[in-house]
């Protein structure tokens, strides 16, 4: 990264410091110098708006550990002790629960994003599994979170959750029980919960700087799916894309701001303002909205080793995906029949969410179990073959040739010798 900057230190100071430390020209070649593709659209602003979301999470949670108790008898007081009688309390609660709703819709426009514009393919393979890696630990992040202020929910959803690992041979129940730290969810779980809640985002931040350092080593995917040729084809990444994602960043926190101030409590579930009570099972046990199509997969299977195989599954088969997409075009927008399953298969996802929340009953899982076949059928199937049956379009020259095309300025010549692959 350091190699894209044209840094030369002024002062003696950072002479000084750039011959011990080049932290200056690292920072600049990868933030400011970078040579960055001039065609990206604002779908890839979403990455400046998951850091800024991560950022804020990790300073609102230091600041509500300051005045949370992890234990059993005292959890559910110290969150209205939080909401009631901490200055601003309410809004920094407030701004970490609907923080990691915002952070996992930008986290899915993200990989949508990756999948249609094809950046998991040759050479960003390591770019992409790192993102898949972000998004588990970003899970388990979230899950202990929502223990934390032990309402019905939490504690049943804890519960729930946990108890599927016991489902595995042998090794499930000392599993279950080490978990736990017992025969049962009670204060050791929440202790352990707690302190993984509050290590998972340093390491959550450790791994996006190494998605970031790989995705700059191999340079940015852009809608065409091109890699620059010329200079002609980039731009320094500041100021051009600073400003983009400054503003798509504002545009977001209106979003953002508008749950925190007008809605706070739409995305959560009524039942986790109860105090938790193991004797009192809630009617409908639900996961948080982001966990919804993991939990329709989970509940398709009437086996439950079956179901968690599978709902594991769902998450390993993204970590091998640029090996099961065979075609060579990456852009999405070159590939008529992909750009159909694609947009087949996200409906598909949003059935998944809408099923997760229905009880799993009649219909509902029924059609869970369809949408589960095909979401795995896409990938091992639809996929695979597309390679080989699809017709892609006739790909741009270069970069700056599908620019000017775009914009009138010009017209594409026609299709390049071969697709890029590297």
């Amino acid at each position: 990264m350091a190699g894209h900057s044209n840094y030369v230190p002024q002062s003696a100071a950072a002479k000084w410091l750039e011959s011990r430390l080049p932290v200056i020209s690292l920072v600049r070649g990868s933030f400011i110098d970078f040579p960055t593709p001039k065609n990206l659209n604002y779908w890839w602003t979403f990455g400046g708006i998951l850091m800024f979301v991560l950022i804020a999470q990790i300073i609102t949670g230091i600041v509500l550990v300051m005045h949370y108790t992890p234990n059993t008898e005292m959890a559910f007081a110290s969150v209205e002790h939080i909401m009631r009688d901490v200055n601003f309390g309410w809004l920094l609660r407030y701004l970490h629960a609907n923080g990691a709703s915002m952070f996992f819709i930008a986290v899915f426009i993200h990989m949508f994003r990756g999948m249609y514009y094809g950046s998991y393919k040759a050479p960003r393979e390591i770019s992409w599994i790192l993102g898949v890696v972000i998004f588990l630990i970003m899970m388990a992040t979230a899950f202990m979170g929502y223990v934390l202020p032990w309402g019905q929910m939490s504690f049943w959803g804890a519960t729930v959750i946990t108890n599927l690992f016991s489902a595995l041979p042998l090794v499930g129940e000392p599993i279950v029980n080490w978990l736990w730290g017992g025969f049962a969810v009670d204060n050791p779980t929440l202790n352990r919960f707690f302190s993984l809640h509050y290590l998972l985002p340093f390491m959550i931040f450790g791994v996006v700087l190494l998605h970031v350092w790989a995705f700059h080593t191999t340079g940015n995917n852009n809608p065409t799916g091109i890699n620059p040729k010329t200079k002609q084809d980039s731009l320094p990444f500041h100021p051009y894309y600073t400003i983009k994602d400054l503003f798509a960043v504002v545009v977001f926190m209106i979003l953002f701001a508008y749950f925190v101030f007008y809605i706070p409590n739409f995305m959560g579930h009524a039942d986790n303002y109860i105090e938790a009570d193991p004797l009192v099972t809630p009617a409908h046990i639900v996961p948080e909205w982001y966990f919804l199509p993991f939990y329709a997969i989970l509940r398709a299977v009437p086996d439950k080793l079956g179901g968690v195989i599978l709902m594991f599954g769902s998450i390993a088969v993204m970590f091998v995906l640029p090996w099961l997409d065979t075609s060579k075009v990456r852009s999405g927008t070159y590939r008529p029949l992909f750009k159909q399953f694609f947009w087949i298969f996200a409906a598909v996802c949003v059935g998944l969410g809408y099923l997760g929340a229905m009880p799993a009953e009649g219909g509902y899982v029924i059609m869970a179990r369809i949408l589960t076949a095909y979401y795995f059928a896409h990938f091992l199937i639809i996929l695979p073959l597309l390679g080989f049956i699809e017709k892609p379009k006739a790909l741009p020259a270069s970069i700056s040739e599908a620019v000017l095309a775009s914009s009138g300025g010009g017209k594409p010549a026609g299709a390049v010798a071969a697709p890029e692959t590297k």
